[in-house]
């Protein structure tokens, strides 16, 4: 089941879903059955490389990475950016949560991977974006993702405990 609006409003009251804070949360943000998320400033971009990369050899990825903190930037045509949200997630164990791409920023070329946020998630969600055919300009605080949150049939026997929990900012490969 996905929740509306008026489940997204009592779960966060509960301290979940998404943490209340009056500096940052807005209830303008939630939708009829989705929250948008906001972008953070802060923004890793890939760095082109001919060096090979490997799963199995690289002690240190930041040699592949560039990161940046403004207030706007630009992402180029094709380029891959991990950038993170403002809001700060809190799943709980029976609810799932899965990633959209706002319409308006698809509609630009703007694209983002299939994206799940598991049940026990805790942190600022990194978001992976990839250009388009021509420059966009984002923005710190614009809404380019939307998050859906799925009710499960029963809460998760092994919850999310990996190596991205508790994640803020945009957040590298941990190998």
């Amino acid at each position: 089941m996905i929740l509306n609006d008026k489940e997204i409003r009592e779960y966060i009251s509960k301290g979940w879903l998404i943490v209340f804070s009056s500096e940052v949360f807005d209830d303008s943000l939630i939708g009829p059955n989705s929250v948008d998320l906001r972008v953070n400033g802060k923004i890793i971009r890939l760095r082109n490389s001919d060096s090979v990369f490997s799963l199995d050899r690289v002690a240190d990825v930041s040699e592949y990475f560039v990161r940046e903190e403004r207030d706007e930037f630009i992402i180029n045509p094709r380029e891959h950016l991990l950038l993170s949200s403002i809001e700060y997630l809190r799943l709980p164990m029976d609810v799932m949560g899965f990633v959209l791409l706002k319409s308006t920023y698809a509609r630009l070329g703007l694209s983002i991977p299939p994206t799940i946020v598991n049940a026990g998630s805790e942190g600022e969600l990194t978001i992976e974006l990839i250009g388009g055919p021509f420059p966009v300009r984002i923005r710190k605080g614009d809404r380019i993702v939307q998050i859906v949150f799925i009710k499960l049939s029963s809460p998760a026997q092994k919850p999310y405990e990996g190596k991205y929990q508790n994640q803020r900012g945009p957040t590298l490969p941990r190998l």
